[in-house]
């Protein structure tokens, strides 16, 4: 008798733990944004724009996968840190039908936008249907651009002396590294935009040295304990989220995702990321 009250305790604890987990991945850590904080040393760096901040925000993900609100009070969060400078590295929305674009410029009433400049990329999802929707992304980058947002799209943009390149989309229909890395100046403060990390292992890179900025990952948005993320979509599975030294100059941050392709994480909670300027010596 005490076997079977020992297994049956034994299960009824099992249950319990799997429902509490289940409803923490689906309704808690979604939506349990994290500040995080990092410095980034820059070489070229204006002394004025020494101690200024730079803020990552990347895969929003606007649509119906989960409730965007979520995203207009992070934004809100994000303000009060009264940034800079501002980067949006791609996936603004989950597109399936036109409705994504009025959600969008919803939420993007509420955008984070730098003191001193606003850019970004785009990302596959902002591609379309399969990614094969160029007109999708033309709309996104014009509802963007209302917002003081600086969609670059194989282009550079510079503010106050920090010059952005931005890679468009590995995925998408305009991918094009060489035509904006050929224009990398290495006596300018530079800092790399770029969706998908996957792009880093491509020989496009023009002998650049400095900082590259990606999402795309989420961090895999369910990471076992001591364990890798079991799906990432990306070919190098090195690249999950964080900081990563690529030893040639070059030092990669792969953001965890503001928003969620699908409403659960576990082990990886939504990230905005916060650099702080620093001239490199």
């Amino acid at each position: 008798m005490e076997r079977r009250k020992f297994i049956k305790n034994t299960l009824l604890t099992g249950v319990g733990a799997s429902i509490v987990g289940g409803l923490y991945s689906w309704q808690i850590e979604p939506f349990w944004l994290e500040f995080v904080n990092i410095k980034m040393p820059i070489k070229n760096l204006p002394k004025n724009l020494i101690g200024k901040t730079l803020m990552q925000i990347s895969d929003i993900h606007v649509g119906n996968k989960f409730d965007y609100k979520y995203i207009i009070e992070s934004f809100k969060k994000a303000q009060l840190y009264n940034p800079d400078f501002v980067v949006y590295t791609g996936d603004f929305v989950s597109y399936e039908t036109p409705e994504q674009f009025d959600q969008l410029e919803e939420v993007f009433k509420y955008a984070v936008n730098g003191k001193l400049g606003t850019a970004g990329v785009l990302g596959n999802h902002d591609y379309g249907i399969n990614w094969l929707e160029p007109k999708v992304a033309d709309t996104i980058s014009n509802i963007l651009d209302r917002e003081n947002i600086t969609i670059l799209r194989n282009d550079e943009v510079s503010f106050n002396g920090l010059n952005f390149l931005g890679i468009d989309d590995y995925w998408g229909s305009n991918f094009n590294p060489v035509n904006i890395m050929n224009k990398y100046d290495a006596k300018k403060a530079n800092v790399v935009l770029c969706h998908n990390p996957d792009v880093c292992d491509l020989n496009v890179w023009n002998n650049y040295k400095g900082w590259i900025l990606s999402g795309h990952t989420h961090g895999g948005q369910v990471k076992p304990p001591f364990l890798p993320p079991p799906i990432l979509p990306v070919k190098n599975k090195r690249y999950s989220s964080g900081e990563f030294d690529l030893y040639d100059g070059r030092t990669l941050y792969i953001n965890r995702a503001l928003g969620n392709l699908h409403q659960v994480r576990l082990n990886v909670r939504p990230e905005i990321t916060i650099f702080e300027l620093e001239e490199e010596v």
